[in-house]
């Protein structure tokens, strides 16, 4: 299943087998692309990274990839910048199925320095062939390297299945995520996973995702909080024209959380199937992208607004497809600079129809100016296929994976390379 283009066809596959923001970005003039790190099938490091990066203090990178490692099941890697510029890549957790397989979603750390994932499959043998997939934990240890403890494998369905993004911490250390299959009507879930004193860890169904009419169903993305603890995250099915949905959960005084669909993606110029998660500013405001649909059927970015009497009124900033190089069908999650520009990659279309990173700016009167910052090229030296959230450094460039591309060798009868590690520099 690694070797399948991301996004929906990986979801596709799968279901087949189961049944920084820290600093302002500079304006930008040329920008350019370099791979810092290509990956290849060496029995060893990691193929196909499908989720975002994150730093740590010390300026190195980290991320999942769907594929590879010692047994073929994925892997968490560190790719480290070398004194002389080049980048080097570590293995810290290859997943041999019991402990977990195919993470397709990023990490976060807490304040220890631990990192926490998911994968979308292994775990609970008994589950399902392909397992249900699990929560995990890396720490580092005294000597070096880390260690890996699944938190929770999800084994039955009932508590959740398939949970493809990752997962966000509170500032208790409880976790929260999504699942794209299971739970009471076996399509989706919100869970919380919360510390219990003496160890281990207790799962618990925020909400389950029904195919009524009314409520989203199948959500890909993970979850965002604001300082009231809400949630809010989207589905890519259901809603009121079965096109997926972007919703809130609401912790109650008795401790059980109440949903409420924001808004229902209608099939039409509006977009529909957001994959992503949601960006917020600082006015409240939500921002995130559809896969498909707009105005010219490739995709759009959309904003929602909260307003006084309790609705939300969606507007869409850029619809793909409106020029020849533009990008087509976003499936990553925005990212904001300090200055409140957007930024995202799109998985196709582009010069070259490999995808694209783009950078959207606020219009003085009004409305949004795109510029394609990027065009990815099937030339061995870049990569292609971009599908997951930009992180920024410091300075302002601007760095992401690739699914395929890179000048890695890769034995998958594909021969599109086995992914990328890529910067953009202003």
């Amino acid at each position: 299943m690694t070797g399948e283009r991301p996004l929906i066809l990986l979801l596709t596959a799968f279901t087949a087998v189961i049944g920084f923001l820290t600093a302002a970005a500079p304006a930008f003039g040329a920008s350019k692309e370099k791979v810092l790190h290509s990956f290849e099938s060496n029995g060893r490091g990691g193929q196909y990274p499908t989720a975002g990066l994150i730093f740590d203090s010390d300026g190195n990178l980290y991320g999942t990839t769907a594929g590879g490692g010692a047994y073929d099941y994925g892997t968490v890697f560190r790719v480290a910048r070398g004194a002389n510029g080049t980048w080097t890549e570590t293995v810290l957790h290859s997943f041999d199925f019991r402990h977990g397989a195919y993470p397709y979603s990023s990490l976060v750390f807490d304040a220890a320095g631990n990192l926490y994932g998911t994968t979308l499959g292994g775990g609970d043998p008994h589950c399902l062939s392909a397992g249900c997939g699990t929560v995990f934990e890396l720490r580092p240890k005294a000597g070096g390297g880390f260690e890996e403890r699944v938190l929770y494998r999800f084994y039955n369905g009932k508590d959740g299945l398939a949970p493809y993004a990752g997962v966000i911490l509170d500032a208790t250390g409880n976790l929260y995520g999504t699942t794209f299959y299971g739970g009471a009507d076996g399509v989706g879930t919100v869970f919380e996973l919360t510390p219990s004193v003496g160890g281990g860890w207790r799962e618990r169904v925020l909400h389950n995702f029904n195919n009524n009419g009314k409520d989203g169903y199948h959500s890909a993305a993970g979850l965002i909080m604001d300082a009231a603890g809400n949630l809010y995250g989207t589905t890519t099915q259901g809603g009121t024209y079965d096109s997926g949905t972007v919703f809130q959960l609401t912790p109650t005084v008795g401790g059980s959380w109440t949903e409420k669909v924001l808004y229902s993606f209608n099939n039409r110029n509006d977009g529909f199937s957001p994959y992503a998660g949601l960006v917020v500013d600082a006015a409240g405001n939500l921002y995130g992208m559809a896969l498909y649909g707009g105005a010219y059927h490739e995709g759009t970015v959309f904003e929602l607004m909260p307003q006084a009497d309790g609705g939300w009124t969606e507007t869409v900033l850029h619809d793909f497809g409106d020029k020849n190089d533009d990008g087509a069908l976003p499936g990553a999650s925005l990212t904001f600079d300090a200055v409140g520009n957007l930024y995202g990659p799109t998985v196709g279309g582009g010069t070259y129809g490999y995808g694209t990173v783009f950078k959207l700016t606020p219009r003085t009167g009004g409305g949004w100016s795109e510029r394609v910052l990027h065009s990815f090229n099937n030339n061995r030296r870049d990569g292609t296929d971009p599908s997951v959230d930009l992180i920024f450094d410091s300075a302002g460039n601007l760095y992401g994976t690739t699914y395929y591309g890179g000048s890695g060798t890769c034995n998958d009868g594909v021969g599109m390379g086995c992914g990328s590690v890529f910067e953009i520099t202003p």
